[in-house]
């Protein structure tokens, strides 16, 4: 057994923390200044995170082993089992032809290759993390842009940046659920409250990603579509949130400002168009079936969502204490970190699964070849799949050992400046777990008392932790290593990680004055 403390080293909190950040610096450190290959920085980083904790916390070797079993078995479910079967329905689409059609009826939507990146990033991103989070949208729409003709490093900064503003909403609203049942603050006043913060990046985002594809001239040549886009996405978020449904946010945003840029280019064109031009035109038929796997993702997390269905999916789930792990909090209660769900039927992956299994006979390609592609694609991610793995694995070695809520005592301990820096607990969370919905669960309760210490509204520092969050997906190893396995590019995180750190730091430090205003009188009456 074993029960944290939070101040091993000197009985000092802020040696305490040095040392407890050491796990992330190393491996920051060899990712974007050794520029080591993710899945070596992330075991070199594990083996420091359990060093850490046995020699400094100190935890039982056992304990501190099984805690790293536990979470490189959380790291592939649910985590891994959704980007797989997310990649290996894409691989048929492209084994098929499919996906060359699908590419060529998003140029007829526009010709302007940064509107369709715009479109698929971010529109398209967002549906698809509204409707399975977990890296999906950063998997499937990376090699989306792969296939437009955007280099494959591009393609992957595109990608995750503009896997920001949904995220807060995403997987049904998964991560503001576990915000709910470890604040005990009501979920329909957290998803109106982050309601009031996210939205303000999602005004930038597609703006950010037409600068990233092509510079300030390309941003002054398709204002009116990114603005369109992202208001349009900000405004329906904000009401969705507030007055419509919390879990159903993203989906209604996402189809609201795909509608509307769609709708704009019906009577405007950009300037200085970059086309992708059409090679020939498809039948009415074969663009629906190039649609065909989408639509059968959307159909069956739909049904997945109906409340009979949902309940008989969820009945054979499994959940048991990971063996021999016993970890305690200081009044000797075992702490759900603990516990391994095994959710085989309504896990995001499965439902996936089940999507390829209905897209084989839908685009008409033979089960042996698409079962030769399932192969292929386990082969594809070898190493992002050793990598989140191993971040997972730091993860729950930091949360067991108590690394984690060393860091955000220390950090909480800023009496009322803690607003300032409290989204920064919520994007150090993301950046280790790779999970708005880990983070959440990590540092939620936290960020409550925290916050009643400093005098702060305790639902606006949760909320803040969620809309923190969401800026760490994009430096998160995890997500670096799905986008860079992704587009063939694993072993070089490290050039992805340089790349979207500034975008990661600069949205941040803008959620930081938001909340920090939220606080005072001057934006106070944003608060719910």
């Amino acid at each position: 057994m074993y029960q944290p403390i939070l101040d091993p080293l000197f009985g000092s909190l802020g040696w305490s923390a040095l040392a407890a950040s050491l796990p992330l610096l190393v491996l920051f450190a060899l990712l974007g200044v050794v520029r080591m290959t993710a899945w070596k920085a992330s075991l070199i980083a594990l083996v420091v995170a359990l060093a850490v904790a046995i020699f400094i916390y100190p935890m039982p070797v056992d304990q501190a082993l099984l805690s790293a079993t536990l979470g490189a078995a959380f790291g592939f479910f649910p985590i891994l089992w959704i980007v797989i079967n997310a990649i290996w329905i894409y691989n048929m689409t492209v084994a098929t032809g499919h996906f060359d059609v699908l590419q060529r009826s998003f140029s007829r939507v526009s010709d302007d290759r940064r509107i369709q990146a715009m479109i698929i990033a971010f529109c398209f991103g967002a549906l698809l993390e509204a409707l399975a989070g977990f890296g999906t949208p950063v998997a499937i729409t990376t090699v989306m842009l792969l296939a437009l003709g955007f280099s494959p490093i591009t393609s992957a900064v595109v990608s995750l940046v503009a896997n920001t503003a949904p995220v807060a909403f995403g997987a049904l609203a998964a991560p503001l659920v576990t915000l709910a049942s470890v604040t005990g603050l009501p979920l329909a006043e957290l998803g109106a409250m982050t309601g009031r913060q996210t939205p303000l990046l999602a005004v930038f985002v597609p703006v950010v990603l037409v600068g990233i594809i092509d510079g300030m001239r390309g941003v002054r040549q398709t204002l009116p579509a990114t603005l369109v886009c992202g208001v349009s996405f900000a405004v329906t978020q904000f009401v969705a949130a507030n007055y419509v449904s919390v879990p159903l946010t993203d989906i209604i945003a996402a189809l609201v400002a795909a509608g509307a840029t769609v709708l704009l280019l019906r009577v405007w064109k950009p300037a200085g168009a970059t086309t992708q031009p059409v090679a020939r035109t498809d039948s009415h038929a074969a663009v629906f079936r190039s649609y065909l796997p989408y639509l059968i993702i959307i159909a069956v997390f739909v049904i997945a969502q109906i409340g009979a269905v949902a309940h008989l999916l969820d009945s054979v789930t499994i959940k048991f204490d990971w063996p021999g792990l016993d970890i305690r909090n200081p009044a000797g209660k075992q702490l759900s970190l603990v516990e391994f769900k095994f959710n085989w039927l309504t896990s995001a992956g499965t439902l996936l699964l089940i999507a390829g299994l209905l897209t084989v006979p839908a685009i008409g390609i033979a089960p042996r070849r698409a079962l030769s592609r399932y192969a292929d694609t386990y082969l594809q991610l070898k190493w992002p799949i050793v990598t989140v793995m191993s971040v997972l694995a730091i993860a729950y070695v930091m949360n067991a050992s108590g690394q984690t809520a060393t860091l955000g005592t220390w950090m909480a301990a800023v009496g009322g400046l803690f607003a300032l820096i409290s989204p920064i607990l919520g994007w150090l969370g993301v950046a280790v777990t790779g999970s708005d919905t880990s983070s959440n669960s990590l540092f939620g309760a936290l960020q409550v008392t925290a916050a009643q210490r400093a005098g702060i509204d305790p639902l606006l520092a949760a909320a803040a932790n969620g809309s923190g969050g969401v800026l760490g997906k994009m430096i998160s190893p995890q997500n670096l290593a799905i986008a860079a396995g992704a587009v063939g590019m694993a072993g070089r995180e490290g050039d992805i990680f340089r790349r979207v750190l500034p975008w990661s730091i600069g949205f941040l430090a803008l959620m930081c004055v938001l909340v920090y205003l939220q606080s005072l009188p001057v934006l106070a009456w944003m608060v719910v």
